[in-house]
């Protein structure tokens, strides 16, 4: 795992980037090629959204369970995307909305959006999954911006 500061801004891909601006996360990016035996979670106990990988042998049995209901005081939406194909650039902004890197994303990558503000250009006809707190509130969930330099 390699945490990318945005001044230390590299291309150098890794199977997991943590992009940090000012001590604070901005996103965690799981690359398709990520590969280690067990269950390895990705996100601090805070995160309102957990990020995982699991690998399990074949014959591995998982006990039926069910979750209990349990408060929780969500205040901050946290996404999570899973590119199924193409190619997409997030461009990732600081909490005083001036960008600060852009990364590709391609086919079986994962993006957790954890803090700051996020753009998207699609590069290649794409298709993705996302995941995030809900209900979906429409305009009062986010506000729109023009980027800062």
């Amino acid at each position: 795992m390699r945490v990318l500061l945005a001044e230390q801004d590299t291309m150098v891909e890794e199977s997991v980037d943590i992009i940090a601006h000012d001590g604070v996360t901005l996103a965690l990016i799981i690359r398709a090629s990520f590969s280690k035996e067990g269950v390895n979670f990705f996100t601090p106990n805070e995160y309102s959204q957990q990020l995982a990988h699991m690998t399990h042998p074949a014959g591995t049995k998982i006990c039926a369970h069910v979750h209990n209901i349990m408060a929780r005081e969500v205040t901050l939406t946290q996404e999570v995307l899973l590119i199924k194909k193409g190619r997409v650039r997030v461009d990732l902004y600081g909490s005083n909305l001036h960008y600060v890197t852009s990364r590709t994303l391609g086919p079986g990558d994962v993006i957790l959006l954890s803090a700051g503000g996020h753009g998207f250009e699609i590069l290649e006809d794409a298709a993705f999954i996302e995941v995030k707190q809900g209900p979906y509130m429409g305009d009062h969930d986010k506000v729109r911006f023009e980027p800062r330099s």
